[in-house]
């Protein structure tokens, strides 16, 4: 018997955004389980509300307050590791260097993309660090696991045309499929590609592509 077809899910992120951190790991949790193929693409959240005529949730002061507690219940709920206090500051940076690092990763070493998100996404959202400078984000790429040569050779191209032309692509992929913030899923089953904006789609998600929710899922371990 033939083995079924993987339906493919593209998750569109940013390290800058919180809620695509939740949305990583959730789905990676069901990578198996639904026998999807999980595609990351990093792409640029600044790129996307320019080109969408949007504005980041964290700097309006109202929902800044409301996503501080919101995090503070997704790390309970979801076992993701958030910090139970941010800087209101972070919403400011910028996550350029850091997406356009990423975007030389999935080129040129595709099997670090994951860790070296994830290590992104712990280093400004649980431990309070920086991601806006090279020292950093080299920091990061290390912490996964990646060696002190491949990361600096990675960060030597970041700023070369090819590598912001590839993340302007993918920036572009989103947008022209309705982006307009982050984290973007595009959902590609049975021939029909649905999009899906925000972790709380997920369920959603789910039902589209006839699998079975069973909440976050908790890891056995923390990050």
């Amino acid at each position: 018997m033939a083995a079924p077809i993987k339906k493919t899910i593209e998750l569109f992120y940013d390290v800058i955004s919180p809620y695509s951190w939740l949305a990583f790991e959730i789905l990676g949790r069901y990578r198996q389980r639904w026998n999807i193929d999980l595609q990351y693409k990093p792409f640029f959240l600044g790129g996307i509300m320019q080109g969408a005529d949007n504005k980041p949730p964290g700097l309006n002061p109202m929902k800044a307050v409301y996503m501080f507690d919101d995090l503070a219940m997704q790390r309970d709920y979801t076992g993701v590791l958030f910090s139970k206090s941010v800087p209101t500051s972070f919403f400011e940076q910028s996550s350029l260097t850091a997406q356009r690092f990423l975007t030389v990763v999935n080129d040129q070493h595709p099997d670090d993309l994951e860790e070296v998100s994830r290590q992104l996404w712990i280093r400004m959202w649980s431990k309070n660090k920086d991601i806006t400078d090279p020292t950093s984000v080299l920091e990061a790429a290390q912490a996964a696991g990646m060696s002190e040569e491949v990361a600096n050779k990675c960060m030597s191209e970041v700023k070369d045309q090819s590598t912001n032309e590839e993340l302007k692509r993918i920036t572009g992929i989103a947008l022209e499929s309705g982006a307009f913030g982050a984290p973007w899923i595009l959902a590609h089953n049975d021939g029909e590609v649905k999009t899906f904006w925000g972790t709380d789609k997920i369920p959603l998600l789910a039902h589209v592509i006839g699998e079975k929710w069973e909440g976050p899922l908790k890891p056995s371990s923390k990050l």
